[in-house]
């Protein structure tokens, strides 16, 4: 005999990985769902007639709370990111999307949440920003840590900022970064490329007009310059300006007002400028292509942000943010790339900086049907390498610059088990651990196990000491299952979100 529609419902919802969990109109919890349980910490039977916020006391419970939205305006809630607390006083991070229940008359009989765990998420939020993530940037190198520390001084003033860099190296965001930590952050930040318009459209494009300042003019319009007031303008491309327009600019910069066309007054405004360009400055004055008086007015502050190239330590934390980025967008679980591939992305010169190499990823992401991104998923002037020869001779440190080439996988493995426990050294480089490379560190580890065959339990057994019988069986089915969490959740018969909490309990992330 099958199961009734009525005896169906509470299976379906049991068998979901999201957190399900209903109310009345008083708030009160009327049905609680497997993974909530096991999210929360609470059971079904320690929640139900019980008001949510008692249960879940998330950080939004007395203001801003998602389902009390819902309820009020009878609009879903969707992605709003949250922390509760479990029975034992811990903070656990959720994602929380709310809508309202109704029944077949339409009439509101209560709300619905559902949640899920991201614990992991946070996770690697929290290992990126240990590697220096600054609004939509990351970097780990000197120079760009530098930039970061410059950033918070700059925002806290009004000066004009000239930044200087190459296409592609992310001076937009730079520019975006220094609005957002400023005083002006709450108006807007408005963009304009000055190399993508000719004089004539840019000048009403920036000033704005009036009504019949021109044919086709049939209503005024605000220019960029009033549409900022209060916030942020960034020029790009300000190199690409001709000398006729930097005048107006200059006068503009100058006064602080503008006028608008087939204006007979002059508009004040209340303007930040931060200016851009990817040619060289230098050149620009030389050939008198820039008016001196103009580069000056914007060039209060330079911010020169070189090209990936020259900041090879931020490759990696680059390539492990956007695989997380295109794994949400593409919903495809790839989460790993193999040591070969690492090197030769590490190795690429990137002509076309931070743009490239996403460029490259998202093309991986098309032709990778596996879990793991490898060579054959690369473009094949990725593959060739980029040309570095010069780079490692300046250095005189070959290792430093291309730590593991093409046939060297082996013998690096080998470096690092000959080198032992030298105090100060780094195994297998010779140097302190502060001046390796971020890849170094993954590489060494994976082709540690790749040479001797090592599995993770085995190598932490040997380094720590004895290990406590749950840990080693928890590391046992992660072994056998390749370390995949979720088939190794499945495997232990509980959710993604216990098994990351006990491998942060056991040190295993």
């Amino acid at each position: 005999m099958s199961p009734t529609p009525e005896e169906l419902y509470p299976l379906i919802l049991d068998s979901i990985s999201e957190g399900v969990f209903t109310v009345d109109s008083e708030f009160r919890i009327t049905s609680f769902n497997a993974e909530a349980e096991a999210i929360t910490g609470f059971s079904a039977e320690q929640a139900l007639g019980h008001k949510c916020y008692e249960v879940l006391r998330a950080s939004i419970c007395q203001r801003g709370c998602a389902l009390r939205k819902s309820l009020e305006t009878g609009e879903p809630q969707r992605n709003v990111r949250v922390t509760v607390l479990n029975p034992e006083m811990e903070t656990i991070p959720i994602c929380v999307s709310s809508a309202v229940l109704r029944d077949r008359e339409g009439r509101m009989i209560g709300g619905v949440e559902i949640f899920r765990d991201i614990s992991e998420v946070e996770a690697l939020r929290s290992e990126l920003s240990g590697r220096r993530v600054f609004g939509d940037m990351i970097g780990a190198s000197p120079a760009m840590q530098e930039i970061f520390r410059l950033i918070l001084d700059v925002a806290a003033t009004d000066a004009s900022v000239l930044i200087e860099g190459a296409s592609g190296t992310g001076k937009e965001l730079v520019a975006q970064a220094i609005h957002d930590q400023s005083a002006r952050s709450d108006h807007p930040f408005i963009c304009v490329n000055c190399g993508a318009l000719p004089d004539t459209l840019l000048e009403s494009e920036l000033f704005g007009y009036e009504r019949g300042a021109f044919t086709g003019a049939r209503a005024s319009k605000l220019g960029r310059f009033q549409q900022a007031d209060g916030g942020t303008l960034f020029l790009d491309e300000v190199g690409e300006l001709s000398p006729a327009f930097q005048v107006k600019l200059l006068r503009a910069l100058q006064e602080g007002e503008v006028q608008p066309l087939g204006a007979t007054e002059m508009v004040r405004v209340d303007v930040r400028i931060i200016a851009a360009t990817n040619r060289d400055v230098r050149r620009l004055l030389e050939e008198e292509k820039l008016r001196e008086d103009l580069y000056y007015r914007l060039c209060v502050i330079p911010i020169h942000i070189p090209p990936l190239r020259e900041r090879r330590e931020d490759i990696i934390p680059l390539v492990e943010h956007y695989l997380s980025r295109l794994e949400v967008r593409t919903g495809k679980e790839i989460r790993e790339i193999s040591p070969d591939a690492l090197t030769a992305l590490y190795d690429y010169d990137y002509p076309g900086n931070v743009r490239e190499l996403t460029n490259i990823l998202e093309r991986a992401f098309v032709l990778c049907h596996e879990e793991q991104i490898d060579l054959i998923h690369l473009s094949p002037e990725v593959v060739a390498g980029g040309g570095r020869g010069t780079a490692g001779q300046a250095e005189g440190d070959d290792k430093a610059q291309a730590p593991f080439s093409e046939g060297t996988v082996g013998e690096a493995a080998a470096d690092f088990r000959a080198a032992g426990d030298t105090p100060g050294v780094s195994p297998g480089t010779g140097r302190e651990p502060w001046r390796l490379k971020p890849s170094e560190h993954k590489l060494l580890s994976s082709t540690e196990d790749r040479a001797d065959g090592m599995s993770h339990s085995s190598r932490r057994s040997s380094e720590q000491g004895p290990v406590r019988p749950e840990v080693q069986r928890l590391l046992a089915v992660l072994d056998a299952h390749g370390w995949r969490r979720g088939e190794t959740a499945r495997a232990l018969g509980i959710s993604r979100s216990t098994l990351w909490r006990r491998m942060k309990e056991y040190g295993l992330v």
